[in-house]
């Protein structure tokens, strides 16, 4: 990220600030281009509000892990839960292995400081790579989302996997359907509500 927003005209204590307050590498992409592209600060607001709104559905997916623990600490897992926690934690817990608050909270404190010191460095070294796009730096946040969904298929029961992968299918089509005619951040918040829904009715 560090990398993506010296080339998008941003300062090195700006990438930090965005950093440590946004916390969330795909809004923060996002943010590097508009601003790139010189775009209002309220279309810049808007755009970050509904990327974040997976937080919801994240959050929700995952909260059934922690109805034991009071509403301050369940408001600090999800302060800091993110795409890549989340998909640490889901497939710990779909191996049956235990999770609790110190475990949950180490996860998301040293994916926090990770990120921001990462993007920092990234920063420091983003004036020797003026065009990240050339060493594919731009493809990075795909690259994670595939191993994260590499990793929880391989948590999976041979015996589920077709109905996981029927539901990857039916996700695919409701994201062309949907990204044709609005907003494609949007279209992922009303899709991954949709296979979600079928997910859990046709999950035996």
């Amino acid at each position: 990220m560090g990398i993506v927003g010296i080339s998008s005209g941003l300062s090195i204590f700006e990438i930090l600030l965005l950093s440590i307050f946004v916390y969330a590498g795909a809004a923060q992409f996002i943010i590097c281009a508009m601003i790139a592209a010189s775009s209002p600060i309220s279309a810049i607001i808007l755009t970050t509000f509904i990327v974040n709104l997976r937080h919801l559905l994240l959050s929700s997916a995952i909260a059934p892990l922690f109805t034991a623990y009071s509403i301050r600490k369940n408001i600090a897992f999800g302060s800091l839960l993110t795409d890549e926690s989340f998909g640490v934690a889901i497939v710990k817990a779909a191996k049956k292995q235990p999770i609790n608050d110190k475990w949950m909270n180490g996860l998301n404190i040293t994916a926090y400081i990770v990120w921001i010191f990462s993007c920092t460095l990234g920063a420091y070294l983003g004036g020797w790579f003026p065009n990240p796009e050339i060493l594919g730096f731009d493809y990075a946040l795909t690259a994670m989302f595939i191993a994260l969904l590499i990793l929880q298929l391989q948590s999976i029961e041979h015996t589920k996997l077709k109905h996981y992968l029927l539901l990857m299918l039916l996700m695919i089509i409701c994201m062309l359907i949907f990204s044709s005619f609005i907003n494609s951040s949007l279209a992922v918040i009303i899709s991954t509500i949709i296979v979600a829904t079928v997910g859990v009715v046709t999950d035996k």
